[in-house]
């Protein structure tokens, strides 16, 4: 068990994040707040540091890692120059995307595992910009979370889960975005989507043009498969309840929902938009937003999971959404989080 130490920080230049940078250099691992959803970091160049990555979260060992940096110039002793890069980093870095290049070998084993790949993200959040560029060393980083359960976007989610597992914790606010980011793999022609997140398909291509999208985002990875990217393979952003997924016209949806939730002999959360949270007149109805802002739907998902495990439900039957812009990346987390377990009414 290890003695972590929290940071509460006021802002970028709290003198707190020097202490935190000192970690990271030392081979220690600190958890930090980013755009997307809270990280924890290590020295991507350190094999022992990776691995106390994976300790600590209890990570399968052929998920792959996020290397985060704060320039351009970072990416050179990384890796190989890539199709598209320059027009992608101009119109999205730092932000919600990353970019997998072909990797020159550099960081630890562990952060690529049996890949010749690496995943790179240049983060636009100012405290995790300043803990990068303090530290010194590119930061590997998956959600700072227990491998399975819905990744965290405020600080307690975090506190929660890694107390006594990782050597720091930094809080500041809650993560905007609230969804992991877009994953891009440049090493194909044209690109592909391995994980939709903030920033959309139809964004990219308004930059590049038409892009792949990999089959395996519809469908769960077999066992045997080695992920090219993080959160391909495992089931994942899952509370303690069984998650199911309702999918169709929104009458459709609330039809089936309240006929499943008088059928249940459990106790049933519902997780639905402002527009339908009135059709079902039971405890434990939580709202995401509304349906006419999915960013807004995207930025309370994880949260609204982690408070049925607070409520202890043990079913949540949750509202589909259709997968134009940012309704690809809901629909992705939330087919992950039910084990692809969907009715389509």
């Amino acid at each position: 068990m290890k003695k972590t130490r929290i940071f509460k920080i006021i802002d970028e230049k709290d003198e707190q994040l020097l202490e935190a940078a000192e970690i990271i250099r030392n081979g220690g691992t600190v958890a930090f707040p980013t755009e997307t959803v809270y990280g924890l970091g290590a020295n991507a160049l350190s094999a022992e540091a990776v691995d106390q990555i994976y300790a600590a979260k209890g990570r399968p060992s052929d998920n792959p890692l996020i290397v985060h940096i704060t320039t351009k110039e970072d990416l050179e002793g990384l890796v190989e120059h890539a199709p598209f890069e320059e027009a992608l980093m101009d119109a999205f870095w730092p932000g919600a995307i990353t970019l997998i290049f072909k990797s020159k070998g550099t960081v630890a084993a562990r952060v690529t595992p049996g890949l010749d790949t690496l995943a790179v993200r240049m983060p636009s959040h100012v405290v995790a910009k300043k803990l990068i560029e303090l530290s010194g060393v590119p930061i590997a980083a998956p959600s700072a979370n227990l491998s399975g359960k819905p990744s965290p976007t405020q600080g307690h989610h975090v506190i929660d889960d890694l107390t006594g597992r990782v050597d720091g914790i930094v809080i500041y606010e809650e993560s905007e975005v609230g969804l992991e980011s877009t994953i891009l793999d440049l090493t194909q022609t044209p690109p592909m989507l391995l994980r939709p997140g903030g920033i959309t398909v139809e964004a990219i291509e308004s930059v590049i043009g038409k892009i792949q999208i990999d089959p395996a985002l519809e469908k769960k990875m077999s066992d045997g498969i080695q992920p090219r990217a993080p959160g391909m393979k495992y089931t994942h952003y899952s509370p303690e309840a069984d998650v199911y997924v309702i999918l169709g016209s929104v009458e459709n949806m609330i039809s089936k929902i309240n006929s499943m939730y008088k059928e249940s002999n459990q106790t049933v959360g519902i997780m639905c938009t402002d527009e339908s949270k009135a059709s079902y007149p039971y405890d434990h109805v939580l709202s995401l937003g509304s349906r006419d802002n999915l960013e807004e739907i995207a930025s309370n998902l994880f949260k609204t999971l982690r408070k049925f495990d607070e409520i202890g439900v043990d079913i949540v039957l949750a509202e589909g959404y259709d997968t134009l812009g940012m309704g690809k990346a809901i629909m992705n987390r939330l087919n992950k989080a039910a084990g692809y377990q969907v009715i389509k009414v």
